[in-house]
This record gives C-alpha cells, sequence and structure tokens, in this order.
C-alpha cells in the first residue's frame, strides 16, 4: 500500500529532537508566550526575509487578525478565489467583511489576476490571494492590481511555504502573509498553530495584542481581542522542524520531478510549472475527466489518494445566500475534477514510479 500521507512517518526524523525540546519546555514549566514563542517567531520572520511573526493559534486566526488589523470599513469587499478552502471565506464574514469570488487561472488553481482586476468595484478594498497546492500565486500581477485601486493584500500562505515568485518567497507582497501549520503542512506543528508574518510594525503590533485579549499590560484590555496564542510546546517544535524545511521542500520538489518526467497518463492533467516560480509541493494535484474512477481504480491497485476539495466554497451550505448567486463554473470544474497524488516526505522515487505506471494503465 503506498499511503497518501502518514504523519508518524514523516515526523519520525525529528522525534529524537520533538522529545528534547518538549522536556525542556515542561522543565521550564512555562506554556503560554515564553521564549519559544519568542524564538521562533525570530526564526520563522528570518527564514520567509520578513521584519516580524507573529505566532497564533491557527491559519485561520492569521487571517482573520491581519484582516482586522487593516480597520477596513465595515461590509468592504475582499476579493478571494472561489476554489479555495473555505477557511479565507470564514475569515472574511468573521472580521465584517464581504467575500467577492473570484475565478482562478484554470491551469495555476490561483487567483487570476486579469478577472481579480474586473471584480473591483468602489467597495472593493482588499485582495486575498490563497497560494494553492504549494504554488505562489501570480503576485506581480495581483500586486500591479493592488497598487493600481489601493487595495491591501493579505496573502494565505498556508499551502506555499517557501513558494516564490521572482525569488520573493510566499508572505511578503502584502500588507502581510498568513500562515497555518497545521500537522499535514510542509512545516507543521503536532497540533494546530499559526502566524502571521509582515513588514508592518504597526500591523505586527497590533495582532500581536489581538492575539492576547486585546492585551499589551496583563489585565489590561486596549482592544477587543481574541484568545489566539501559539503555545510554548508547539513553538518548540516548530523551531526544531523549521531547520529542515528546506531539505523536506526539496525532497517534495524531487519526487514531483520523478511525476513529471514519469507520468504519461493520456487525460491526466499535471501541474502547471512556470518559469520564475518557485514550487513546493505541498500537494501534487492533478486532473482527469473521469476523477473518481481513477481514484477508485487507484485505491484497489493500493495507492491512496484524496480530493482538494470535493465542494467549492459557494457551494457549501454554510454559505447558502451569504456569496450571492452566480456560478463559478471554473471553481467548479476544478472540484470536480482535481486528485491528489502522494507526494509524503517519507516516499521514495520507487514510489512515484509505480504511481506513475498504474496512472498510465488507467482506461
Amino acid at each position: 500500500m503506498i499511503e497518501y500521507d502518514n504523519l508518524g512517518k514523516s515526523n519520525a526524523p525529528y522525534a529524537g529532537d520533538i522529545r528534547k525540546a518538549f522536556e525542556k519546555v515542561l522543565k521550564k514549566g512555562w506554556f503560554v508566550l515564553g521564549e519559544e514563542v519568542a524564538a521562533f517567531e525570530k526564526e520563522f520572520a528570518e527564514w520567509c526575509g520578513a521584519k516580524y511573526c507573529v505566532g497564533l493559534a491557527s491559519g485561520l486566526d492569521a487571517i482573520t487578525l491581519s484582516l482586522r488589523a487593516l480597520h477596513l470599513p465595515p461590509g468592504s469587499e475582499v476579493l478571494v478565489p472561489s476554489n479555495a478552502y473555505i477557511a479565507p471565506i470564514l475569515s472574511i464574514l468573521e472580521a465584517d467583511l464581504t467575500p467577492i469570488l473570484v475565478e482562478p487561472d484554470l491551469q495555476t488553481y490561483n487567483m487570476d489576476p486579469r478577472l481579480a482586476e474586473k471584480a473591483v468595484t468602489k467597495k472593493t478594498r482588499a485582495i486575498l490571494p490563497v497560494h494553492l497546492y504549494g504554488k505562489i500565486s501570480d503576485m506581480k500581477g495581483l500586486t500591479r492590481v493592488a497598487e493600481k485601486y489601493n487595495l491591501k493584500v493579505v496573502e494565505d500562505c498556508a499551502q506555499a511555504h517557501g513558494a516564490m515568485q521572482g525569488g520573493k518567497k510566499a508572505g511578503l507582497w502584502g500588507d502581510a502573509g498568513a500562515f497555518s501549520f497545521y500537522p499535514t503542512k510542509n512545516l507543521g506543528a503536532l497540533g494546530d498553530a499559526g502566524a502571521i508574518v509582515t513588514n508592518r510594525e504597526d500591523l505586527a503590533e497590533e495582532v500581536r495584542t489581538l492575539r492576547n485579549y486585546g492585551s499589551r499590560k496583563k489585565y489590561h484590555n486596549d482592544l477587543v481581542g481574541v484568545n489566539s496564542r501559539l503555545d510554548e510546546v508547539q513553538a518548540a517544535i516548530l523551531r526544531v522542524k523549521l531547520q529542515h524545511l528546506d531539505a523536506g521542500n526539496k525532497v517534495k520538489r524531487n519526487l514531483a520531478e520523478v511525476y513529471f518526467k514519469e507520468c504519461k497518463a493520456v487525460d491526466l492533467v499535471l501541474p502547471k510549472r512556470e518559469e520564475g516560480f518557485h514550487d513546493v509541493f505541498h500537494i501534487f494535484a492533478v486532473r482527469h475527466p473521469r476523477r473518481d474512477a481513477l481514484r477508485e481504480y487507484l485505491l484497489k491497485a493500493g495507492i491512496k489518494t484524496e480530493i482538494h476539495y470535493p465542494v467549492t466554497p459557494a457551494r457549501q451550505q454554510a454559505m447558502q445566500g451569504r456569496l450571492g448567486t452566480e456560478e463559478y463554473l471554473l471553481a467548479d470544474v476544478i472540484h470536480q475534477t482535481v486528485l491528489s497524488l502522494p507526494i509524503a516526505i517519507f516516499h521514495k522515487s520507487e514510489n512515484i514510479r509505480e504511481v506513475c505506471e498504474k496512472l498510465d494503465a488507467f482506461k
């Protein structure tokens, strides 16, 4: 059986160092907003190339608090991809803003700058690009749109740790970059965790205050905040794994290269590679017109896959009446045909070759 993922296997190389990190925190007896969080924030900011990092409880909170810190007028429109996971849309709603869905580029699955510009109205105040599957959006194009219409930019970098365009990493293009460290991510904690990176000192300070009940000084609350603090244990674990992130990304890129070289399956659409883009393949997403039949065939052949994602945000029950009545045909096409193939750091090249052989034999 070729597993799609196995977090036990993925974390096994770091298990000894993780135990030492945990024991260090346990012995110290300080578990919330201590030295480990401060150290991780410094190290992750440096790794990204940002001035500031603020650790949070989840990637969802990273987006929500970034939007809140921008102080956009209530109801302001925020452009967001129509085919993304629902998280950024929930964040927009939680920040009392209005999500406006923009169709993606059908080849990259990321927001199309041309369609983003067409969606701008007098009420538009921000763009929220989502870097899906480990490929950064066309941030040069989206930045031009943002500058032309004086829009704020918050990047959803949950799947794009280390992805780049023109040598510039995800998270550095706008006002803030929101990261998730959910266990399956390229940089994953052993539980929920998140962070923002930014070059804006005012935004970093406000998010830092919001995450801790709106408090800058203990028992004094300056803002209406929340409890969204990256805890010491997860920060210590992330510090261990951050040291191996570049190597892990390289493993995934090498496995992706096997797919590109070996897979010749008819009707299978492989991820698009573009000059100037550095992809980190959090997910190796392909498309096939008979996706469900292909997935069943692979499972019978001992190969597990996933679907990211089976239902578009506009078709989720929770979103009915919240996103207007437009049809998002490109998003529907993607969600009906997309399939995620195995590409975990514990996989070997021979595993990927076996997947390719089965894909090529599918009738």
